[in-house]
């Protein structure tokens, strides 16, 4: 039974930061349901005062600001070699502005984005999709080649921070840059049907009987959001298709970073989904993110009972001493589990994969990682940039900062609600 948030009267404005840490820390599986009781199984742990609030997105905002946006809008992630930027990171950032209403941020890293990853016009191309210091010292474009999930995030946002801000202008831009992901990103694959590639080159091979995919670029909530935007887009047809494919992408209920669609030679042509070529079978890093999109997706979405229970196999890894860092996402889960789980995740992980538990009713399973993700921050642990967004994401969602309706229209709140859980 998914948790109930309650929310919370007080005067205009967000309370002092250690009382908000007091009632915020997150648990209980917050799908969004009205009402419900205490239940002690999802009662907030008081934690001691620490230097980086990972419960509270305001103090988590803040701190992205600080680490990693400079002051020209640029999106940093300073511990990469190049001192990267990418597309994504910005899509990103410029979400997290939104959601908290930071009109001068937003429009300072839609500026940047423009310029230096679009040729300085979001219609002129996609965004490349990573930038950085070259070989010969210079600072550009490293991969001009974009990335489909931060093109659907820049559109999305760009379309509703048109209609919250009232700024017809970014809806221009955002309904452009749409109008290149259909030409360019979306495509009918043999025997499968309309997908999203990850990107405009390099994911099918010369002869179109491998195509590659990312199951963590196509949220759910997003592409509701573009559905209402752009009606006669395929939209719709991506949402069901990312449900769809589930059963063959996780057949243990386990998200892989990436997946081959392997095309068989037959009358019909059809197909079947295998270990991708590159990267086998692995989830982790970018898998992390499916878990995270079917915790957010709107609670009323007819497709969110489905999502959920394709990847349902992630829940038995989050009660154990550590959280796993990779997983074979195809090995039987009756086998040994040293043969599935591997390594231990950042602290990231532990955010990302709380509002799942929460969309599955797991309000101890919520409450175990938010210690764990606490100890992290308590024992100084500097969180690293995909920590820091991943960490936003949830807590915003968490504290109701920010949901999205079954029609992908983004819900904000200015002040953060208590959580409960409902009595079992």
């Amino acid at each position: 039974m998914p948790c109930a948030v309650m929310p919370v009267h007080r005067p205009e404005g967000p309370p002092p930061l250690p009382q908000r840490r007091h009632l915020l820390l997150r648990i209980g599986a917050l799908a969004g349901a009205a009402g419900g009781l205490v239940s002690p199984a999802c009662a907030a742990p008081t934690a001691a005062p620490r230097r980086l609030v990972c419960d509270d997105f305001d103090a988590l905002w803040a701190s992205f600001v600080g680490q990693f946006l400079q002051p020209d809008g640029r999106v940093l992630d300073p511990d990469t070699e190049a001192r990267v930027s990418t597309s994504e990171g910005q899509s990103y950032g410029m979400f997290f502005a939104l959601v908290a209403n930071d009109r001068v941020r937003f429009d300072q890293m839609l500026q940047w984005t423009r310029q230096n990853l679009c040729a300085g016009d979001l219609a002129a191309r996609l965004p490349a999709w990573q930038w950085g210091r070259q070989r010969d010292g210079r600072w550009g474009v490293l991969d001009p080649n974009a990335a489909s999930d931060a093109d659907l995030w820049l559109a999305w946002t760009l379309i509703e921070a048109a209609r919250l801000w009232n700024a017809p202008a970014l809806a221009t831009e955002g309904r452009a840059l749409l109008a290149r992901i259909r030409a360019e990103e979306v495509v009918e694959v043999p025997g499968l049907g309309t997908m999203l590639l990850p990107g405009p080159q390099g994911f099918v091979t010369e002869d179109r009987l491998l195509w590659r995919f990312n199951p963590s670029y196509a949220p759910l909530h997003l592409l509701r959001g573009l559905a209402s935007a752009d009606p006669g887009g395929p939209w719709t047809v991506l949402a069901e298709q990312s449900v769809r494919t589930l059963p063959g992408l996780a057949p243990q209920g386990l998200a892989p970073d990436w997946a081959t669609w392997s095309v068989q030679h037959s009358a019909p042509l059809r197909g079947r989904w295998v270990a991708d070529t590159q990267h086998g079978d692995t989830g982790s890093y970018d898998a992390i993110r499916c878990y995270l999109w079917a915790g957010v997706a709107p609670t009323d979405d007819p497709l969110r009972p489905a999502l959920l229970h394709g990847l349902s196999g992630m829940q038995r890894h989050t009660r154990g001493p550590s959280l796993p860092e990779r997983l074979s996402t195809r090995t039987p889960a009756s086998a040994d589990p040293s043969t599935i789980a591997r390594g231990s995740a950042p602290p990231g992980f532990a955010a990302a994969l709380q509002p799942y538990l929460a969309a599955l009713g797991d309000c101890a399973g919520v409450q175990h990682l938010a210690e764990r993700l606490a100890t992290s921050c308590a024992s100084g642990t500097r969180l690293r940039y995909y920590d820091h967004a991943l960490a936003l994401f949830s807590t915003g969602w968490l504290q109701q900062r920010w949901r999205c309706d079954r029609h992908g229209r983004l819900l904000r709140a200015p002040a953060p609600s208590i959580l409960r859980c409902p009595t079992p």
